[in-house]
């Protein structure tokens, strides 16, 4: 009897373990992507992604959202971003749950784009995301990415200024 106690609690262990990896890659997957994004690192970015991506911003933009491939996403936000001297996304609170080869991850997100103007040199968006993920070959891949806007703050304007400066690379 206490044996087979002693095995239970050690399958429910390694099965605890093992879920708790799962979180830990879908969560860090989630990172990389901000990370990526503010260093310009497009290529990683887009390894992030599986093929075809649910992307939705309408909270913020009023667009509907759309099913985009990885280049597609990247090219839209090369249009805008390299413009700004840094972009900083600073995420937390994760909440994550995986179920076989699909997961989700809930986190807060800020974002601060700064860029040298005289009527105010920073802009930031304030809301929350919500990511799911595909297991393809072993490797978490984000398949759809929604911002949940709540707000934002600072000089507006400097997306079209980043635009601009993006025009004139």
């Amino acid at each position: 009897m206490k044996k087979s106690i002693f095995i239970l609690i050690a399958i429910l262990g390694t099965t605890l373990n093992a879920q708790q990896m799962e979180n830990e890659k879908v969560r860090a997957a989630v990172s990389k992507l901000f990370v990526a994004t503010d260093q310009k690192d497009w290529s990683t970015v887009e390894v992030l992604f599986a093929e075809k991506v649910n992307l939705d911003y309408s909270s913020m933009t009023g667009n509907p959202s759309a099913e985009l491939t990885p280049s597609q996403i990247t090219a839209g936000w090369k249009t805008v971003l390299p413009g700004f001297t840094f972009t900083h996304h600073q995420t937390g609170n994760y909440l994550s749950e995986v179920k076989d080869y699909k997961a989700h991850v809930f986190v807060y997100g800020t974002a601060t784009h700064y860029l040298d103007d005289e009527e105010g040199s920073i802009w930031t968006v304030v809301g929350t995301y919500d990511f799911k993920l595909i297991k393809v070959n072993g490797v978490w891949r984000i398949s759809a990415m929604t911002f949940n806007y709540k707000y934002q703050d600072g000089n507006t304007k400097l997306v079209q200024k980043a635009v601009e400066n993006v025009k004139n690379l």
